[in-house]
């Protein structure tokens, strides 16, 4: 295994199988199910070996998370600000739209900025109110686009840009900026 990079083992009983990330400044992170044997983990990492070598080269290059580490600390100093924010923008973007929806939540989460549920109800990770205004905005738009195309088709985009002139400009600049998640 000497082609594989260092990395982090995580196990977990949630896990149903392997999982290999590559975050932001090149760190490898490797999460498997509880029992699964070192031996087992080698094989796979072996295999991927090539895959990891390019996906690390090209993640250090990305600069790590411009964000506070989330925490429950932070979550509770935070979440009546977030919520406050975050319905205050839906009122103003939403005017564009005209969409009706549940509940407005706010969350610690790890991996999302953002989800709807088939109840219309949107939920938001407290962190965003750290971002720059235009990312801000487009994750709020992007959820509320959800309350009519629960999907990433053609028309879902469509509604996205309506209201959020470039997309794919305002997508990348999560990456570019540091501006991730994990």
């Amino acid at each position: 295994m000497s082609n594989v990079p260092t990395y982090e083992l995580k196990r977990s009983r949630r896990a149903r199988g392997l999982r290999i990330t590559v975050h932001a400044g090149g760190r490898v992170v490797v999460t498997a199910p509880l029992r699964t044997p070192q031996f087992f983990i080698d094989r796979f990492l072996t295999k991927k070996a090539d895959w990891i070598t390019k996906t690390v080269a090209r993640q250090s290059k990305r600069k790590p998370s411009a964000l506070p580490p989330a925490s429950s600390v932070e979550f509770k100093k935070y979440k009546t600000q977030a919520y406050t924010f975050v319905t205050e923008r839906i009122e103003q973007l939403n005017k564009h739209y005209g969409f009706r929806f549940g509940e407005i939540k706010i969350r610690n989460q790890k991996n999302l900025w953002g989800s709807c549920s088939k109840a219309g109800d949107l939920n938001f990770n407290y962190r965003i109110i750290f971002l720059p205004p235009q990312l801000r905005d487009y994750i709020i738009v992007h959820e509320l686009c959800h309350l009519k195309e629960m999907n990433h088709s053609q028309k879902f985009w469509a509604l996205v840009h309506s209201a959020i002139p470039d997309p794919k400009k305002v997508r990348q600049e999560f990456k570019r900026d540091g501006f991730t998640l994990s």
